[in-house]
């Protein structure tokens, strides 16, 4: 039998394992809209680069990750995410599909009041043909789909509503959906309650009625319902949310059910915390790993 130097066996055991990992790839881009740099982490799957080589047009679903709020573009990767997905990856749980984590800050990834911050334009109109001109990931709505926590939610969902010809699916863990009116969130703001101090300039203080009801998921599912039967949708909650969530979750449930938009909703035994997150963070990746290879 062939027996391999010591060295280099042990260096193509290294070389091998370190091609069944993915990585990730952190990087800025320079925005034109909002007039300064934006970070940015990519999670590769393991074959990304092997297949670069061997199938230079193969191209990957993508799955858009939004942070909550007071995270930034590394948190998923950084909190216990990374080893998560690798995990799924490796027990074949899940497909191949980049993950795209852009820096939201506190933006609610909508255009601000004032128009000062125009994120969401710079989400569609920069950040996404970027993505796209930049790795090798499908340029179709089949291959492209938003997910989000806590602030995150509610950007992924209100993305995916106000835009439903961009993705083929949404999911979001707790989102900040918020069920008061304007006003009641205007005094919850006085009294210091922690929800009035968690929705920032954002949408204006006091809250601009207008935008606020521009940007609203429950106006936007009621103006685009025909579009979203044909979005795959996923949402779930705390039952003790900290912020108080899990109502807005619910009504968002009831008012899909009653406009025949088909969806998954569960509401779990939890908080508002990234134990929570974690906890349900498979399902997520599973649901969208499901969806992405249907869309084939």
């Amino acid at each position: 039998m062939f027996r391999f130097p010591r060295l280099i066996l042990l260096l193509l055991l290294f070389h091998l394992a370190a091609k069944a990992e993915s990585r990730t790839d952190c990087n800025v881009m320079n925005s034109h809209i909002l007039r300064q740099a934006v970070h940015y982490c990519v999670q590769l799957p393991s074959d990304y680069d092997s297949n670069g080589i061997k199938q230079p047009k193969r191209r990957y679903p993508a799955l858009y990750f939004l942070h909550g709020l007071g995270q930034n573009e590394q948190t998923l990767f950084n909190t216990g995410g990374w080893n998560l997905i690798e995990d799924l990856r490796r027990q074949h749980r899940i497909g191949d599909f980049l993950i795209v984590a852009p820096e939201g800050r506190r933006s609610f990834y909508i255009n601000s009041v004032d128009n000062s911050f125009r994120y969401s334009d710079f989400f569609l109109q920069e950040f996404m043909p970027y993505i796209e001109s930049r790795y090798r990931v499908l340029h179709s709505r089949s291959g492209r789909a938003i997910t989000g926590i806590s602030m995150g939610g509610y950007g992924a969902l209100r993305f995916a509503f106000a835009h439903p010809e961009l993705f083929s699916a949404v999911s979001a863990q707790s989102p900040a959906l918020i069920t008061q009116t304007p006003q009641e969130i205007d005094a919850t703001e006085r009294s210091g309650t922690p929800l009035g101090h968690l929705l920032g300039v954002a949408f204006g203080e006091p809250v601009n009625v207008p935008h606020w009801k521009e940007n609203s998921v429950f106006n936007l599912a009621k103006r685009n319902t025909p579009s979203l039967r044909r979005l795959a949708i996923y949402f779930n909650c705390g039952n003790a949310d900290d912020y108080g969530f899990e109502d807005g979750a619910d009504a968002l449930h009831r008012q899909l059910q009653a406009e025949g938009v088909k969806h998954e909703f569960h509401l779990y035994s939890g908080d508002h915390s990234l134990t929570y997150f974690l906890t349900h963070m498979i399902e997520v990746m599973q649901f969208h790993s499901r969806v992405f290879a249907e869309q084939k």
